[in-house]
């Protein structure tokens, strides 16, 4: 693809010829943005995104899933175009917002797929609410590093890029996401800018941006005995150029998990999904489904 093909990719593009909607709903008080694809009825599908990330990560994935999933990607709280309230974002919280997330939908259980914080999110769940997961992805999930100069990086391109949401500070924030910066998108950039000059978004950014401090985040991380009380059937998706932590990561909390499988995908960074949507949907679904 060139570079002016890249640039110029619509993330509604992504979506044409599909059946699918933006709405809000009310999740424990908070308001709660989604997107959606799919049908009422079919197997619920939740994805969760990363720290200071919002629906549109999973863009190139929702009309896919939704052709076999009831599939919601939702604004976590403190993210997007969700409620902030002001409060630090440890690891309940968010886990307590999906469990008023699906009690609104009215599902007792649902796949839960979640990306970096996303993914920490969702081990947690089915730890805490192991009844309600039917299959968990965890796809270069947080929840086992500790690393100062990745989380010291998190902290310093969130806060230039939100006290000043320049064209340039936003993309750069996006493409140490990416394998490619090329496969940030302008319309990717002009999402997140939009999002970051929320009026009081800058307060949001330091309450999520606890679980980069150490302590905060050691009692957040799960440990290697939480990783194997892991129930759910899982699988476990890691990149080549992941920019978090290598694969061996990965590969060692699909080791913990009992039965857990590990997927490796070539040439990507911390948004497989987007990165490489087709061979993220093919690998996603087919577990899914429980083909693979």
């Amino acid at each position: 693809m060139s570079g002016a093909e890249t640039a110029y990719r619509s993330l509604w593009g992504d979506l044409r010829g599909a059946c699918f909607e933006q709405g809000y709903l009310d999740a424990g008080g908070i308001r709660t943005r989604y997107l959606r694809s799919g049908r009422q009825g079919a197997p619920l599908l939740v994805m969760l995104h990363g720290t200071g990330g919002h629906a549109e990560c999973y863009s190139r994935n929702l009309a896919q899933h939704g052709a076999h999933f009831d599939t919601y990607a939702i604004d976590m709280v403190g993210h997007g175009w969700s409620d902030k309230p002001d409060t630090p974002y440890e690891i309940d919280v968010y886990v307590e917002h999906l469990r008023a997330v699906l009690d609104t939908l009215g599902c007792e259980r649902a796949h839960v797929s979640g990306e970096s914080l996303g993914g920490w999110v969702a081990a947690r769940f089915a730890l805490k609410y192991p009844a309600r997961v039917e299959r968990l992805c965890l796809n270069t999930t947080g929840g086992a590093t500790m690393n100062p100069q990745v989380m010291a990086k998190i902290k310093a391109s969130s806060r230039a890029a939100v006290e000043n949401p320049s064209w340039e500070a936003v993309r750069a924030r996006l493409a140490w996401l990416m394998a490619d910066a090329a496969s940030v998108t302008d319309d990717l950039i002009a999402c997140r800018q939009a999002i970051y000059q929320q009026p009081g978004f800058l307060r949001a950014l330091e309450n999520i941006l606890v679980l980069q401090e150490p302590d905060i985040r050691l009692r957040n991380n799960l440990s290697a005995e939480e990783w194997a009380a892991i129930r759910a059937p899982t699988l476990v998706v890691w990149t080549s150029h992941d920019p978090t932590a290598p694969p061996s990561v990965g590969e060692g909390i699909a080791g913990l998990i009992p039965g857990a499988r590990f997927a490796l995908m070539d040439n990507c960074g911390h948004w497989p999904q987007f990165e490489d949507a087709a061979t993220f949907n093919r690998l996603h679904i087919d577990f899914l489904l429980g083909h693979a």
